[in-house]
């Protein structure tokens, strides 16, 4: 029996929080570490007189406090000026801040604007946002056309995906691995975990540690799957520690009253920021 599994109530691919004199670290949508306070006055000016990936990366500041005071709404208003001027990232970004009403109203609707404009232009995370909008039922009547919302997130999720995104490689396993608007192929699903676990996701490398412990799209091996979950605990993904202790309390217990995997909430879906 196949088991679904919890791996976190929506993984969310951020940057971390940081003070203002912290180093500040990429995320999926921008790969290159932020700037630091010592930069902050040279990229102001440059987001000031419309370059518009300064204006990105002032919104990336403020969003994440890095070399400034945390400041949604300035995040939003450096967005919506970099997004206008057609920078993919930022429109993403702006579309994030709508889906968690931060510094702007929340709106699904805005959300899904800024994400199909991003999505448009072939921006992998904001692909992989699109699908993620359609699954969680979010889209706006007036955008969601005939098609099913579970198609048509398989079909972002896999634009995603092939763009190298590893929120949308981990997405498109969770279909297969569900039999969500595809058929149900463990061995498939297994082989996006591992393409979104290569790309660093901690999600996907936990996943693998339950393929591997139940024998799920691979042969059951306890040894396996205990590495792939200390990988992922490494990489700081709390559920895995809990999915670890449940792996070593199993394997000491007699053969004969080890327990049955049994059916639970499935995974949701990774959302990239």
């Amino acid at each position: 029996m196949v088991r679904h599994f919890l791996s976190l109530a929506i993984v969310l691919v951020v940057s971390t929080v940081c003070t203002a004199t912290a180093p500040c670290r990429g995320n999926e949508s921008m790969r290159q570490p932020f700037k630091s306070d010592t930069e902050l006055l040279q990229l102001l000016r440059g987001a000031r007189d419309g370059d518009r990936e300064a204006q990105f990366r002032a919104g990336v500041n403020y969003e994440n406090g890095c070399g400034v005071a945390q400041d949604f709404s300035q995040a939003a208003d450096w967005y919506r000026k970099a997004a206008d001027n057609g920078h993919p990232a930022a429109q993403n970004s702006l579309g994030s801040l709508y889906v968690q009403g931060h510094g702007v109203a929340q709106s699904d609707e805005e959300a899904m604007k800024w994400f199909l404009r991003a999505a448009s232009e072939g921006f992998a995370p904001a692909q992989n946002n699109v699908g993620y909008m359609y699954e969680t039922g979010r889209v706006p009547t007036s955008a969601s056309g005939s098609s099913s919302s579970g198609n048509e997130a398989v079909k972002w999720y896999r634009k995603a995906a092939q763009s190298g995104s590893a929120a949308g490689e981990l997405n498109i396993g969770l279909a297969y691995l569900k039999g969500a608007s595809v058929r149900q192929d463990l061995g498939e699903a297994v082989k996006w975990f591992r393409k979104a676990a290569a790309h660093g996701s901690a999600a996907a490398c936990d996943q693998l540690g339950r393929a591997y412990e139940y024998g799920e799209g691979v042969a059951r091996d306890e040894s396996i799957a205990d590495s792939w979950y200390r990988l992922a605990i490494k990489t700081g993904y709390r559920q895995a520690e809990q999915d670890l202790s449940a792996l070593h309390k199993i394997a000491r217990r007699p053969a004969s009253n080890a327990p049955k995997p049994a059916g639970g909430r499935s995974p949701e879906a990774d959302f990239t920021f």
